[in-house]
This record gives C-alpha cells, structure tokens and sequence, in this order.
C-alpha cells in the first residue's frame, strides 16, 4: 500500500497557492460556458491563463490524456475530450481542471448550467455540491476516509440519485493522485484515519439514474450507462486540528 504523504507547513503554502491557481481556472471556464461556444475554446482559454501564472496543466498528457481540462456534457460523468463541440441550452457542464505549480498539484471541478436548464437538471447540480459540503463535515482529525464517502451516499441517495463507484477521489500534492483512495460510497469506519497536513480530493459523481458507468472507445469518455443526467463537484482540502480547508478557492476565498 502506498504511503499517505503528510505535508509540511511550507508544503502547505504551495499547495495553497496551486489550489487557488486551479480554482481561478475553473471558474475562468465556468464564465465561457454559453449556447454556441466550443469546448475547445474552453480549453484554449484555461491552459494559456494556466501557462501565464508559470504553472502547467496538470491533465495535458497524464496518461496520454490530449487537453488540459476534461469538459464532460450531461451523461457524460468525467474525462470529457474537448473539442468542436458546441454548447447547447439546457446543457449541464463539468469542467474538471488542474494546475501543477512550483512542485504541487490543484485538483477541482463543478457542473455549470449551459443557459437556462430544467428544473431536474438544477436539483441535480444542487445536489451533487451539496454532496461535497456534507461529505467533508466528516473531514476531521481521528475519522475515517469512509466517514466522507458514506456521508456523500446517504445524502444523494436521499434525493433518488446514485454515486459512481468505479471512480474515487484521492490525495494530493507532489503527484495529481496519491494514496489514499477517497471513495464516495460505503459504510463509515473504515480506511486511512485522517490526521493533519493530509491533502485529499473529495469529488462526488452522481447520476440521475443508476451508477453504473461505461467507458467508450476513445478510452477516456466516461458516460452513465443508462444515459441519465450526471453531475461532478470536487475540491481539493486540507485535514487540519479543526474543520478542513479547501484550497481550491479563488482570489476571493470561493469555491465555484
């Protein structure tokens, strides 16, 4: 097993200022999305503003991963390629992002309306942020990693959604993905005990529909296999003595 990577108040500091780096570029995507813009575009815009803060996308060429943000279209869940696709009214966007500056790793994402959407799709992006902010009140000092991912199911399943399972969450810091794995789902009590300076992803994926997943032939697009609606919200977050702190903020201290 791989080891969980405590880090040092100097780490923290970079981490922080990687995290609020990813954050800015989130929510640089999150203004673009609009009826008629590509997600090409999308992506153009966040690795130059990426670049221009000396840092690098995090995503370009990870595993042979093409663009420097994933942008993943209603049952699309995660590793959306972007491209000439054209926003839609109605769409429901995921714009998954990371920066590597000065040694360390951001990590964040968050579904935005395309426009106005329907009432269903609003309470599914309600929900799947809400999932987040109720999965890190257990993010304290003596849980567990599954106290997160439990308190993550009870809430959406609570609304008639379904968790991914076949992707988890997972720290954070000198690597885009460390140990420990950070599921969504299962029963509390189990897992690495958090203690402070560990940095973890908590990212919630939720379907409308049923959780299972598939992957489709470019090897990277991951839609819901009943091709319901689905919706991504992560941070990236500090265990501290007290409440965690996400470092995923922007430059006024807010997630999306």
């Amino acid at each position: 097993m791989d080891m969980i990577s405590i880090k040092s108040p100097a780490e923290i500091e970079k981490m922080r200022a990687a995290g609020r780096l990813t954050a800015q570029a989130r929510k640089l995507a999150g203004s673009m999305i609009r009826p008629g813009v590509t997600t090409g575009e999308i992506d153009r815009e966040v690795r130059k503003f990426i670049e221009s803060h000396g840092a690098k996308p995090s995503f370009l060429g990870y595993g042979g991963f093409p663009a420097s943000t994933c942008i993943s279209i209603n049952e699309v869940v995660i590793h959306g390629i972007p491209g000439s696709r054209k926003l839609k009214e109605g769409d429901l966007v995921s714009v998954d992002v990371g920066a590597y500056l000065d040694g360390f790793h951001g990590d964040c994402a968050a579904t935005f309306p395309c426009g106005e959407i329907s009432p269903e799709a609003k309470k599914l992006l309600d929900v799947t942020r809400q999932s987040f902010f109720e999965g890190v009140k257990q993010a304290r000092v003596g849980g567990r990693v599954s106290d997160i991912g439990h308190a993550v199911q009870q809430y959406v399943e609570g609304f008639g959604y379904s968790v991914v399972r076949d992707f988890v969450g997972h720290g954070v810091g000198r690597n885009m993905h460390e140990a420990p794995e950070v599921p969504n789902y299962g029963a509390a009590g189990h897992g690495a005990r958090l203690q402070p300076g560990m940095v973890i992803a908590v990212e919630p994926m939720v379907c409308a529909g049923d959780w299972r997943v598939k992957v489709l032939g470019d090897k990277w697009t991951t839609v819901s296999a009943d091709g319901s609606l689905t919706a991504h919200y992560e941070n990236t977050i500090l265990i501290t003595d007290g409440e965690c702190e996400l470092l995923t903020v922007d430059e006024n201290g807010e997630p999306a």
